[in-house]
């Protein structure tokens, strides 16, 4: 009797053990942070089908942030432990800030594009006149680093074409080009296909100037990897069948994430541009337009990241280049 008693004990802690996890993992509240691109269009998708919840994912908060070097110091939070983020502000948060995360998946590849004014410039060349207002975002973002890229591509002035350069955000660079206030614009998606709507033309996309380049990435914190893997491996199954779906269904996709970014918008911008920007623009028929100038994959290039690694560190956003391997843990996307 006595060791029957023992054997139902120790089967009573084993249940509750294994329920006890079962149930604590559902319950762990997960910070997730988004750029407000259809470049987190799989975590968009994953958020309005209610995938994330189905695998059992609690996100306790899920911010939208403007530009993902915004979206980097975001990461800086304790509160935060998951983002769909563009892979240069990824490293420059990683090296610069030494905040803690490793790369599990990618989300797709390109998403970048210089529009102009068809009638000032004709060519690429026509970017180093004096006179160019040129829009770009800050140092250390993803489509300055394409900017200095095409310097190089096309052997540009960079001292000229610097100087032509007006740092700010991509929504208000599309506001300055309806206002007339710029020339010229290194934009993201949708944005750049937004300025189109406007009466530029794309002169040039990331896919000519960085051959595979790799867009935005799914990032999380090294502890969530340590303490609980399962939740990761979740996370990157969510992002693999948004992915999946929005291949699939093209039309539809554009119609949610665009319904989703107006949503959204309206926490990020001022009150007296919030219908221009997100009620007049982010259309659906603009963002399947946008999205179809994106590749959307999880697969990530190991070689790739270490290029733009390098890249970054040459020319001096970060201090030191370091190894691919030392962000990326591709281990949850090959299971």
């Amino acid at each position: 009797m006595k060791k029957l008693f023992t054997v139902f004990i120790l089967l009573g802690i084993l249940f509750f053990t294994f329920f006890g996890e079962c149930f604590s993992e559902k319950e762990i509240p997960i910070g997730m942070a988004v750029e407000f691109m259809d470049h987190a269009a799989c975590a968009y998708i994953s958020q309005d089908k209610g995938w994330f919840e189905e695998e059992g994912l609690n996100l306790a908060s899920y911010e939208s942030y403007i530009t993902g070097m915004a979206l980097a110091s975001a990461l800086a939070r304790g509160d935060i432990q998951v983002a769909y983020i563009c892979l240069i502000p990824a490293i420059n948060v990683y090296a610069n800030a030494k905040v803690p995360i490793k790369i599990v998946a990618g989300t797709h590849k390109y998403g970048y594009g210089l529009v102009v004014n068809p009638e000032k410039i004709k060519s690429i060349k026509d970017l180093e006149g004096s006179d160019i207002r040129l829009g770009c975002v800050r140092e250390g973002g993803a489509v300055d680093v394409l900017l200095h890229k095409t310097i190089d591509k096309y052997d540009l002035d960079k001292n000229k074409i610097l100087n032509n350069v007006q740092r700010m955000n991509p929504s208000k660079q599309v506001l300055a080009i309806k206002a007339g206030k710029l020339d010229a614009a290194f934009l993201p998606e949708q944005w750049a296909t937004m300025a189109e709507e406007s009466g530029f033309k794309m002169l040039l996309m990331s896919q000519e100037v960085w051959p595979e380049m790799q867009g935005s990435v799914l990032v999380v914190k090294d502890k969530l990897i340590r303490d609980h893997p399962d939740l990761v491996r979740k996370l990157v199954k969510v992002s693999q069948k948004a992915t999946d779906w929005i291949n699939q269904h093209p039309q539809e996709a554009a119609e949610i994430v665009a319904r989703q970014l107006q949503e959204a918008g309206g926490n990020l911008f001022p009150v007296e541009i919030t219908g221009i920007v997100t009620k007049t623009e982010i259309t659906s028929e603009v963002l399947l337009k946008s999205m179809n100038r994106l590749e959307y994959t999880t697969d990530i290039n190991p070689t790739v990241v270490q290029d733009a690694i390098d890249y970054v560190a040459q020319l001096g956003y970060i201090k030191n280049s370091f190894e691919a391997g030392d962000i990326l843990d591709l281990s949850f996307i090959k299971q």
